[in-house]
């Protein structure tokens, strides 16, 4: 029997489910749309893999990117999840840091995700510094499970004081839950963030907690379904922090999951302007709920030690920094009670989608204002899912929603939409790019998902952008990022302590023994690695200071003990904080707040050439016909290209749309577009 040969990247999005195959026997590519099913992630992948592969016994690899944890933490769909805590410190979900959801105003109110009544509290006391001051009451443990246990409970987390600095008493605490709760939803802090500070390590453990048995469960019914069609194969689950983990992996720390579809997104724009010649970049991915934008400086991408999924759920493992707003496809547009024309937060999704799709839905879009305007053809629509489009209605739901409160014609209205939505993605370009020191000049916008290339052109007049550069199949590019993205494994440990007290040999010896557990378990699954990197990191600051800056360590693995000195760690924390701040301060100690360890398993990249245009084909062999578009306020002639006909070196100017089965591409008339030779097109201003 032949070895299977397929590997299939999965991103589940708001309206389509993308699905990438790689054939490596053939080096052969085919990608595939499905409508994405909210009410079960896993039987949208199903329907897809079944339109490439009828037997999965074919498929060798699949990588998912999925939405089921942060849509669940959105939407305040997670387990009923309870708490047992050290006594006195029940509330520190909730207390937070006493932030406010709306900066200027006493107004809002949150509301933690384990309510007070389910947040138990035993006898145990451990010290800063790692001292027991008080041993673990393990009845009292057993009787708080019991009674979560009896309230209906699904999943717990065990969550005591300072455990980072010693797990002995959760330990205990996690055997003693363990032999009267009926399930393997338990969670322990220490397992999960051993790390200083009391509001984040709760959040995050319980978090956790919060979303076991939803991924769990997930993953048991796409696994059964996989299993079904034959898989043999491994399926790894895309992580926030741009990483590939294992099946097991996920269900331990499924809040890891958070974000992990966009993440795919971003490192398939690095790894492709990276090997096209630009490594600044900022990722567009414009989908049907969402925009998300994250900058790729140097051709690296950027990662935050935490972030917020919405005001309070403040998770912290390493993630890739994206900057979400509602202004997707499917994004709804609406006037406020101020007069004032809004789009978004509130998406119509897959279903009942825009107002085109016929299937419901009366309010107008994103998608039914570029479908007025012309830059959507009606009778080929992207992803299959419909035979044609219903611009008629389309129409009447801008002119009753949008047009006749302002007071203006069909037309404008539409033309007002895009202009809001395009005001809102700009905004959200200069947030990750200005706002952070960077020059918008220098970098070049990377559109992606089904609608970000509608969008581009204005967005690089807007911003100030260089240019722009679109993805052979802009939209799969999340699809495409799982099957790029690499094996990783991130671990903290809170070390807390002065740099001029640390004992050297003790902190390479905890890199050494962190590096090869991880190295272990990343080396267990079936996944072939061209390598493994290390990356060890340490949080340092001054004394008297409260945040810290990440110190990279310029060191080898194997020569960590003679590589790895007092000045060494001075010097590259001294170099992080000339970096952030622009000045040092002398005369100050230092001191090591965390050591961070990441091991990455470096999978065989993809060879981008398998998206060469064809070189039999001709400019005007890819011309398919032209189509009235409204552009400033009137209506413009444009040429039609099927995109992925066009011959590499092939100029066009706009106006111009350019169509494919994943996207559409608007050159507005003031740009022109060219076709490199791994099929991108590079959008520029007209000279």
């Amino acid at each position: 029997m032949p070895e299977p040969s397929f590997i299939i990247g999965v991103d589940v999005g708001g309206t389509f489910t993308d699905i990438f195959v790689l054939d490596e026997d053939r080096n052969f590519c085919e990608i595939v749309k499905v409508p994405s099913r909210p009410e079960d992630q896993s039987t949208g992948i199903l329907d897809g893999i079944s339109k490439v592969s009828k037997n999965f016994e074919d498929i060798s690899l699949i990588i998912h990117g999925t939405t089921v944890g942060t849509n669940a933490l959105l939407e305040r769909k997670g387990a009923k999840t309870g708490i047992i805590t050290t006594t006195g410190f029940r509330d520190v979900i909730e207390m937070r840091r006493r932030d406010r959801p709306h900066t200027w105003g006493l107004w809002g109110n949150f509301e933690p995700i384990i309510p007070r009544d389910l947040r138990l509290e035993v006898d145990e006391r451990v010290l800063s510094n790692g001292v027991i001051e008080k041993p673990v009451d393990i009845d009292q443990v057993r009787d708080a499970a019991q009674q979560l246990i009896s309230m209906g409970v699904e999943a717990v987390c065990i969550f005591f004081m300072n455990s980072y600095a010693n797990s002995a008493n959760e330990k205990l605490a996690l055997e003693a839950v363990q032999s009267v709760w009926p399930n393997d939803y338990i969670t322990c802090a220490s397992e999960i963030l051993p790390e200083i500070r009391e509001f984040e390590r709760g959040s995050t453990s319980a978090l956790n907690a919060y979303l076991q048995p939803i991924i769990g469960n997930y993953l048991e019914r796409l696994g059964t379904g996989l299993a079904k069609g034959g898989l043999q194969g491994e399926v790894l689950i895309v992580q926030s922090n741009g990483g590939v983990m294992t099946i097991d992996i996920s269900r331990s720390f499924p809040v890891r999951t958070a974000l992990s579809g966009p993440a795919a997104g971003v490192i398939a724009g690095a790894y492709i302007g990276k090997v096209s010649g630009y490594d600044n970049l900022i990722t567009c991915d414009m989908g049907g709920t969402s925009f998300d934008v994250s900058l790729v400086s140097d051709g690296d991408t950027a990662l935050a030690p935490q972030t917020s999924v919405d005001f309070g759920l403040v998770v912290r493992t390493p993630m890739i920094e994206i900057t979400t707003i509602g202004a997707g496809g499917g994004s709804i547009a609406w006037v406020d009670r101020g007069g004032l024309l809004q789009v978004g937060p509130e998406s119509a999704g897959s279903n009942p989608g825009p107002v085109c799709y016929g299937l419901g839905n009366d309010r107008p879009t994103v998608t039914d204002a570029n479908l007025v305007m012309g830059r959507i053809n009606a009778e080929r629509p992207i992803g299959g899912m419909l035979n044609s489009l219903d611009v008629e209605a389309s129409k009447k739901a801008i002119a009753e929603h949008i047009g006749k409160p302002l007071a203006i014609e069909v037309m404008e209205a539409a033309e007002a939409v895009i202009q809001v939505a395009n005001a809102k993605m700009a905004g959200a370009i200069r947030l990750v790019s200005i706002e952070k020191g960077h020059d918008p000049e220098k970098f070049v916008a990377m559109p992606f998902g089904g609608g970000g290339a509608l969008h581009t052109g204005a967005l690089i007049k807007d911003v100030g952008l260089a240019k722009a550069i679109v993805p052979r199949f802009p939209g799969i590019t999340s699809a495409l990022g799982c099957v790029i993205a690499d094996m990783r494994l991130d671990r903290v440990h809170t070390l807390n302590v002065l740099l001029n007290n640390i004992k050297l040999g003790d902190l390479h010896k905890e890199i050494e023994l962190t590096s090869k557990a991880s190295e272990k378990i990343i080396t267990q699954s079936k996944v072939k690695f061209e390598r493994i990197d290390y990356v060890f990191e340490l949080d340092m600051l001054y004394v008297g200071q409260t945040h810290s800056v990440s110190a990279r360590l310029p060191v080898n693995i194997n020569k960590i003990r003679e590589e790895l000195s007092l000045e060494v760690i001075k010097k590259s924390f001294e170099d992080a904080y000339f970096s952030n701040f622009g000045r040092l301060l002398e005369g100050i100690d230092l001191r090591i707040l965390n050591l961070r360890v990441s091991v990455i398993g470096r999978r065989p990249k993809l060879d981008l050439h398998i998206f060469a245009p064809s070189s039999n084909s001709s400019l005007k062999d890819a011309e398919t016909g032209e189509r009235n578009v409204w552009v400033d306020g009137g209506w413009q002639s444009a040429k039609i290209y099927n995109r992925l006909d066009l011959p590499e070196e092939s100029s066009i100017s706009g106006p111009a749309l350019l169509e494919q089965s994943d996207t559409t591409i608007f050159l507005e008339p003031d740009l022109e577009g060219s076709v490199d030779k791994l099929g991108n097109l590079i959008i520029s201003r007209r000279e």
